[in-house]
């Protein structure tokens, strides 16, 4: 997978965009291999397409995947998942939805505006605050209001 990474970051990073997420999965029995990215001011269809050519060229050369599979390059979506550090800080002041491992003060699903994040520390105002460190988190995105 660090190399499918590897590829798409070359791939954005020579035309100052960002690589959101990789996912390789099946789904009805297919292989899909997805590239989401963004930048500042939204992904055209355009954008897509030429990430697309320069993500097929490299994986063409470097085939390191053995079986067919479907490339797919788009936005992540208004809904777009907070991945690492740099995608907290930005929705600071924004709605977010995030899921925990465990129950967190008899919760799993917090829904609620992000209010800082700093020190490996969110903090979310879902009718309350609470403070929820980032390792306790399963999975996190915007939330479109």
């Amino acid at each position: 997978m660090k190399n499918l990474e590897k590829i798409g970051r070359d791939a954005v990073e020579k035309r100052n965009f960002e690589l959101v997420d990789v996912e390789f999965v099946k789904e009805a029995g297919h292989w899909y291999l997805r590239y989401y990215i963004d930048k500042e001011g939204g992904i055209t269809i355009d954008d897509c397409q030429l990430v697309s050519e320069d993500i097929s060229r490299q994986l063409d050369i470097t085939d390191p995947i053995p079986y067919s599979y479907i490339l797919e390059v788009s936005s992540p979506g208004i809904e777009r998942p907070l991945k690492n550090d740099r995608d907290f800080s930005k929705a600071v002041g924004s709605m977010v939805e995030i899921k925990t491992y465990e129950p967190f003060e008899n919760k799993k699903i917090f829904s609620g505006i992000l209010k800082d994040f700093s020190e490996g520390i969110v903090t979310i105002e879902d009718k309350k605050v609470f403070k929820i460190p980032k390792d306790s988190i399963s999975s996190a995105k915007m939330k479109f209001e």
